[in-house]
């Protein structure tokens, strides 16, 4: 007959997981809450590396916003530059270019002088006027203005004198005689006009028309009525 164990029966073993012991239950049970002590570390560890790498990403970020503010003014420097190259070479253009044809014009003012003298003459007739005209018209077109006039004020700054004399009918220093009209093309005289002038007499009072009228009328009355002392 088979002895029992005292105060156990085969209902009242405990129960065990099959492939496994009841001494392995027990270190798998106690190392869990060494598993929950060490998952703080890592979440800080982590937030760490995430603070770190955002305050480079901030960093780089200044560091392109710097240099972009930088190769902006550069940009807006090298523009106004060229706008101001620009206007330079287009104002030197012009001033070139004013100033080749007023070279132009310059060497044709002789035939130009003697265009008008023939007119003057009557000579200028047939092919030579058609000529004549159409050299005219093509330095009119080219900015080429004549001026001087007889009986205009005489002007040191447009006009050259070339004949002095005094008249008793002039007020001021006038042109009497254009010996050689004057040429402009704008503002810019390349030749002043050659004139002759006439200046008042020394020493002779100007008189207005309206006092010598009255002066006339005056002596009139005195005749009529046999002289001032008479009456």
């Amino acid at each position: 007959m088979t002895e029992e164990t005292p105060g156990f029966s085969e209902s009242e073993e405990p129960d065990v997981p099959s492939g496994a012991t009841s001494d392995d239950a027990e270190p798998k049970t106690a190392a869990s809450p060494e598993k929950g002590e060490g998952a703080a570390p890592a979440g800080d560890s982590a937030a760490s590396a995430q603070s770190a790498s955002d305050i480079a990403l901030t960093a780089q970020l200044d560091q392109v916003r710097t240099a972009l503010s930088e190769r902006t003014t550069d940009l807006q420097r090298l523009q106004a530059e060229y706008q101001n190259y620009r206007r330079r070479v287009e104002r030197d253009r012009v001033t070139v270019k004013e100033i080749a044809v007023a070279n132009l014009l310059t060497e044709l003012l002789p035939v130009l002088d003697d265009i008008g003298r023939a007119r003057e003459h009557g000579e200028l007739v047939g092919g030579f006027k058609s000529v004549a005209e159409s050299l005219e018209t093509v330095a009119a077109k080219m900015g080429l203005q004549q001026f001087g006039k007889e009986g205009e004020p005489f002007d040191p700054t447009v006009h050259e004198a070339l004949m002095h004399s005094y008249a008793p009918d002039v007020t001021e220093t006038t042109c009497v005689a254009i010996l050689q009209p004057g040429y402009r093309i704008g503002e810019r005289t390349i030749r002043p006009a050659r004139v002759a002038v006439a200046e008042p007499q020394p020493g002779a009072q100007t008189v207005k028309p309206e006092t010598a009228a009255e002066s006339a009328d005056t002596e009139a009355d005195e005749k009529e009525s046999g002289g001032p002392d008479e009456g």
